[in-house]
């Protein structure tokens, strides 16, 4: 009775652009199904669906951020998070100071 029924997590894998382009090209010509296109390739059909998403966003046809403007938002945040952490260094070594100095 170890794993009854359970799957064991599928390790993350990492994809290419132009792998993802390629799938994404497949799923549109309409020759197979985005299911058979991901069981051919061994991925997963959720994965393949947001890839069409994407691909379909990018493209101006579905509404959304596009995959540049993603990348912006994340950078924005990056940066966001950091001068947050700056700011908190700052007030604390302002606090020092005007405690140290009385």
């Amino acid at each position: 009775m170890e794993s009854m029924g359970k799957k064991k997590p599928r390790p993350r894998r990492s994809f290419t652009p132009e792998f993802k382009a390629e799938i994404v090209e497949l799923c549109q010509r309409g020759e197979r199904s985005i299911g058979q296109v991901a069981k051919d390739f061994d991925l997963t059909e959720t994965a393949v669906r947001f890839w069409v998403q994407q691909a379909e966003t990018d493209a101006g046809e579905r509404d959304g951020l596009t995959s540049a403007e993603k990348e912006e938002l994340a950078r924005l945040r990056r940066e966001n998070r950091r001068l947050r952490e700056d700011v908190e260094i700052l007030k604390r070594a302002t606090a020092f100071f005007a405690v140290e100095t009385r």
